[in-house]
């Protein structure tokens, strides 16, 4: 009987270091120096085009790793940028084309609408590395012109260019 137990013990301890061991996952996300680089690529694009715009990386997670505000972006584009990048890590897809199903499946699509920092706009793009999810950036501030695209469009085109700065590195 005393032997049962002991097995019975050693077994049941065995098991508790493997649901530990299971308690813990690794998830690859963005480093801070590639976020800072995709960030600093997408604001140089807009700037070369003579837009002032606010850049959002976000990590995996969602959670902010670089911001950053041209001298001469609208305040509103910083929250802006911010619900474009997390739009599109939410939906891994651009901001833009989740639009477009949402403007598609309406009033269906309506209730998804009303969640915190989800925005139709064009402008944010999901960041991966192979098929893995690593985070997002949004951008923000590109006036439309007439007859032209609407400013989302000039967005997500710096947005693009930051992600093509650090594709070597994901």
């Amino acid at each position: 009987m005393k032997a049962a137990e002991g097995l019975m013990m050693a077994a049941l301890a065995g098991a508790s270091c493997v649901a530990s061991a299971q308690g813990l996952i690794t998830e690859r996300t963005l480093a801070v120096t590639a976020a800072n680089e995709a960030a600093v690529a997408a604001l140089e694009q807009c700037r070369k085009e003579g837009h002032r715009v606010s850049v959002m990386v976000l990590d995996h997670a969602g959670r902010t790793k670089v911001m950053l505000r041209d001298d001469g972006a609208s305040p509103h584009t910083v929250q802006h940028s911010l619900n474009k990048a997390y739009t599109a890590l939410t939906y891994r897809t651009a901001s833009g084309e989740y639009g477009k199903r949402a403007a598609a499946g309406f009033p269906a699509s309506a209730g998804a609408l009303h969640l915190d920092k989800i925005t139709t706009a064009a402008g944010g793009l999901p960041i991966l590395a192979g098929k893995d999810l690593v985070g997002a950036i949004g951008v923000s501030g590109s006036p439309g012109t007439a007859g032209g695209p609407p400013g989302g469009a000039n967005d997500e085109k710096c947005a693009q260019a930051g992600i093509e700065r650090i594709k070597k590195s994901l």
